[in-house]
């Protein structure tokens, strides 16, 4: 018997893609909307695909009909978003919206949003509770865009019952962005050295998108109107991510630790690179929906690998990869720049 019907907007994202999979074999009936209508080829064929623009005025509603039991949105940022969720609050039972980790700030107002500035970079404590306090709402950035979200979601709360979900550090197949390129595209270029700033010890807590599913699927069941972070059982250093990587591949690398920060021309800095830890705490997904992870940072980490490797074969990494590049840079891979350090430090090269 079914479990209702599920709409996923996103669902040909990364971790739209894990989430329909997960409702579907739960029981549920789902709709997979997203922009190009695409399906996932491990889809169970009674997926419903939709091509849908969600900002065309209307067409949202008009192709929500009558309505479904949950709605899930993976891509929803901002106060017009929110209003076009809340507007159709008497068709949708209840809804799961991914939001972001990034929207907390640390007691001196220090956030995501202020890594640039001086002093700029955010001491959170380890680990952060949802309690934490948060960037004020606003339009200017993505992060201020993504709490101004979940603000006017839950101030619905009463005729629309939402599970914001905020996310870590998405990893796992399909992502535009993959962290762990950092490290598997030295290893193929055959590069046995690597440094890394803040002595190797930086964490950005991850989240596997078949993680954030789970939490999808267990919010879906336990409607409610409620903030959870959504994250993996570990948060690996940096380093321990450069060697789980290094395991995957079969390679063997050497670890060049750097006290402090990374060069100004990018040597040792990586995707994941702090100063201070980003740790997020999982006791009330836990508490709330019973929540227990399906895989771990280093056990889910060969289909990632595989993934990443697969995109990048006859490719440059600029091509297979224009996202990441548009947010790191060519500093990423810039080995001329990391073997004249490596030689001025007198470390081999």
């Amino acid at each position: 018997m079914s479990k209702g019907h599920a709409w996923v907007l996103g669902a040909t994202g990364q971790i739209g893609r894990a989430a329909v999979r997960s409702l579907v074999e739960d029981g549920w009936e789902v709709t997979a909307a997203s922009r190009g209508g695409g399906r996932d080829e491990r889809w169970d064929e009674g997926v419903r695909a939709l091509a849908l623009d969600r900002d065309e005025e209307g067409a949202l509603a008009a192709a929500l009909g009558d309505g479904c039991d949950v709605l899930v949105d993976m891509v929803a940022y901002g106060e017009a978003q929110a209003s076009q969720l809340t507007a159709l609050a008497d068709r949708i039972g209840s809804a799961v919206v991914v939001s972001s980790g990034a929207v907390y700030a640390d007691e001196q107002g220090r956030s995501f949003d202020t890594l640039g500035e001086p002093d700029g970079v955010p001491r959170y404590p380890v680990p952060i509770p949802e309690s934490q306090a948060t960037v004020e709402p606003g339009d200017a950035t993505y992060v201020t865009r993504k709490i101004r979200l979940e603000r006017e979601l839950l101030a619905a709360g009463d005729a629309l019952p939402v599970t914001l979900l905020r996310a870590g550090a998405v990893h796992g197949p399909y992502c535009r962005s993959p962290r762990e390129l950092y490290f598997v595209k030295r290893a193929l270029d055959g590069r046995t050295r690597r440094v890394l700033a803040y002595g190797g010890k930086s964490r950005f807590h991850p989240v596997h998108s078949a993680n954030a599913a789970e939490l999808i699927r267990l919010a879906a069941l336990k409607p409610g109107s409620r903030v959870l972070n959504a994250a993996d059982p570990q948060a690996p250093t940096v380093a321990e991510i450069g060697e789980a990587v290094d395991a995957v591949l079969g390679r063997r690398s050497t670890t060049v630790l750097m006290p402090g920060a990374g060069t100004p021309d990018g040597v040792g800095e990586t995707p994941w690179s702090s100063e201070y830890p980003i740790v997020y705490d999982m006791t009330a997904a836990e508490r709330e929906l019973e929540y227990r992870p399906v895989t771990g940072y280093a056990e889910s980490l060969p289909e990632t690998v595989e993934w990443i490797t697969a995109q990048l074969a006859g490719r440059d990494w600029t091509d297979a990869y224009p996202a990441m590049l548009r947010s790191y840079g060519t500093q990423l891979f810039d080995y001329a720049a990391e073997d004249a350090w490596l030689e001025a430090h007198d470390r081999e090269v």
